[in-house]
């Protein structure tokens, strides 16, 4: 890179949960800069999912933590050209990408489902994600696939 990386900007917990992940997952989601709306889609998914859920011992954002832990990918594949081919090779993810990317695959595959509302779909997505289903959790499973696949190039490792 030709400039010094850009500094990490510290992010405020929520006011709900004081927990600086859902600030970071409220961020994601949000369109158009409007905080107060994702913050509302978020809570009341929350809110659903307190609902719907059958495990009594663990709160809603718990359920939320295990969902985003399920969806989380440990590799992943990157392009590499080596002579004239271009290969795929699995590579270790960071700490924050790993989250980064089970938090957008979330919010992309909630985004797709049909209920009603968003806080609906993310609510549903959420408690397909906490019993390891559902289209993001199944994204995570063909990453890993896909990494597996192209195991016999990770030599080729940069």
């Amino acid at each position: 890179m030709r400039k010094r990386a850009a500094k990490k900007r510290p992010i405020l917990p929520d006011p709900r949960f004081n927990d600086q992940l859902v600030t970071r997952f409220v961020n994601m989601m949000m369109w158009d800069g409007k905080k107060s709306v994702a913050f509302k889609v978020f809570y009341d998914a929350i809110d659903i999912v307190e609902e719907k859920k059958t495990d009594d011992e663990k709160s809603a954002l718990e359920t939320w933590k295990d969902a985003l832990s399920n969806v989380m990918p440990h590799v992943e594949v990157r392009s590499r050209r080596v002579g004239g081919a271009t290969f795929q090779i699995p590579m270790q993810i960071r700490p924050d990408r790993k989250i980064s990317t089970a938090m957008k695959w979330l919010i992309s595959y909630s985004r797709k489902r049909n209920e009603k509302s968003m806080a609906q779909r993310l609510a549903a997505e959420v408690l397909a994600a906490s019993k390891e289903e559902g289209a993001a959790v199944k994204k995570k499973v063909d990453t890993h696939k896909m990494a597996e696949a192209n195991k016999a190039f990770s030599h080729f490792r940069f």
